[in-house]
């Protein structure tokens, strides 16, 4: 008969050898799950903003291909606020909100400034590879662009640059950031004080240059194949916010040189310059000189105001995350939307700061970041809100690969693919015979044709487009 205490110890340290067992395999599986790579979680995407940003996109196509036969909304000569100067701000807008949204967690921040610093590389690269000069999509069936006339700034340059200040503050301001707010209406304006104190900075460098910085006579050569002329432009003086002599062109002209500005700015649209005004036209034979003159409607000190458009996004992407309640958001998104255009109105209608994109003004910033909020909220309204998703799909498929229908549409690149196929005259081509047979012809007038066939062709087909790359998952992302 075996002995009982032996028995007792054989189970105790049986015990023992299935608790050692048990926590051996613990270590093992929390090595294993320490070992393995982080899987990186999906993050929902906000389909409000997808929304906004389609419509953006959409806008874009739209001024680009039908604003030449409808100048009302192509962009303002110069002072006032049409159509197409909504787009530029709608996206910086969108790009505030959305850093917002992607930096709510940063885990390492050197790497997310890593990141920031390649995306911001990418949008150059492309700005430049698409406005620089090199594509002359998507009617002429060339490339290739002289470096002593290459355009070194563009849309994409712009966002860049809005995207990479803003981001970059966000990402290094992430450790001050609260996890509740206290209570009041500008807590959430105190909380993210160093985000703010960069627009500011931006708003005052823009505003002292503007003000302040004195613009001498200057010179530029227009040449034809018969002959060069050169014209002078009589300046010496501060402070004037004309075509001729504002800061903004002045510094442009010394960074990049003036054979690297557009060739073909707005401001040829004016009486002064044309007898086709507000259209496109010949240029007068008595217009002043600058009316020739190249400008840039993206250059570097209206970029740098265009920060404030970033800053004021991102603080809507804040709202977004710190308020739950529809209300809550709604309340503070349309009372700052209202406050900005009520000061943009009051600055231009007394004259103090006129609206005016090519100049970037700071009423410009105002009434446009006005209009975007009150967009985005109408948007969350619609969508979140009321639950009316269905309607705004199209918005949302085109808004979720808006890099890929920018470079197709809105640049041209797919129509110039098509174009090159041609059957013995380039101007004979599927794009041009479907504008012209099946629009223009069909309602006896090219003006009209020409907007249905952006509307019901153009953006009708990205939109299917976008529809399909969605359904299939597949995105162009930077």
């Amino acid at each position: 008969m075996a002995d009982p205490g032996k028995m007792e110890e054989g189970l105790a340290h049986e015990e023992n050898m299935e608790k050692k067992g048990d926590k051996l395999v613990e270590q093992q599986q929390q090595l294993q799950e320490q070992q393995q790579p982080l899987v990186k979680q999906k993050t929902k995407r906000v389909a409000t903003l997808d929304a906004f940003r389609g419509l953006t996109i959409v806008l874009m196509i739209l001024v680009d291909d039908a604003g030449g036969s409808y100048a009302r909304i192509d962009h303002s000569p110069w002072n006032g606020c049409t159509l197409a100067d909504f787009v530029m701000p709608f996206f910086l807008f969108i790009v505030g909100v959305a850093i917002a949204l992607a930096l709510k967690k940063i885990p390492k921040i050197k790497d997310a400034i890593k990141k920031i610093c390649l995306r911001t590389l990418k949008l150059l690269f492309w700005g430049v590879l698409l406005q620089g000069g090199y594509s002359h999509a998507p009617n002429d069936l060339v490339y290739g662009v002289d470096m002593k006339l290459i355009r070194w700034c563009g849309i994409l340059q712009r966002i860049a640059l809005v995207y990479f200040i803003v981001a970059v503050i966000e990402t290094l301001t992430t450790k001050r950031r609260p996890t509740v707010l206290e209570p009041g209406y500008s807590s959430i304006f105190t909380a993210y004080r160093w985000q703010w104190l960069g627009g500011f900075v931006a708003f005052v460098i823009y505003m002292t240059t503007t003000y302040s910085l004195y613009v001498p006579d200057w010179s530029f050569v227009v040449s034809t194949d018969s002959e060069t002329t050169q014209y002078t432009v009589k300046c010496g003086m501060r402070g004037h916010l004309g075509p001729a002599c504002n800061a903004v062109g002045y510094v442009d002209r010394e960074v990049w040189g003036i054979n690297h500005l557009y060739m073909y700015p707005v401001w040829q649209r004016l009486k002064a310059c044309t007898h086709s005004s507000p259209s496109s036209g010949q240029i007068r034979e008595d217009a002043p000189s600058w009316c020739r003159a190249p400008f840039e409607p993206e250059g570097l000190l209206s970029s740098i105001l265009a920060i404030l458009s970033g800053t004021i996004g991102i603080h809507y992407g804040h709202v977004l995350i710190h308020f739950k309640g529809h209300s809550e958001r709604l309340k503070q998104w349309v009372s700052m939307a209202l406050g900005l255009l009520i000061v943009a109105i009051i600055l231009h209608f007394t004259d103090a700061i006129p609206i005016n994109k090519q100049l970037y003004s700071f009423s410009y910033v105002c009434f446009t970041a006005g209009a975007a909020g009150i967009v985005f909220s109408a948007f969350y309204i619609l969508i979140d809100v009321w639950g009316w998703r269905t309607p705004f799909l199209f918005l949302e498929w085109i808004g979720m690969n808006a890099m890929l229908i920018y470079v197709l549409g809105a640049q041209g690149i797919l129509p110039a693919f098509v174009n090159g196929w041609y059957y013995k005259s380039t101007n004979n081509t599927l794009v041009f015979w479907i504008q012209k047979h099946v629009f223009n012809n069909v309602w006896h007038s090219e003006r009209l044709g020409t907007l249905l066939y952006v509307i019901f062709a153009e953006i009708t087909f990205y939109g299917v487009l976008s529809g399909i790359l969605h359904k299939f998952g597949i995105y162009w992302k930077l």
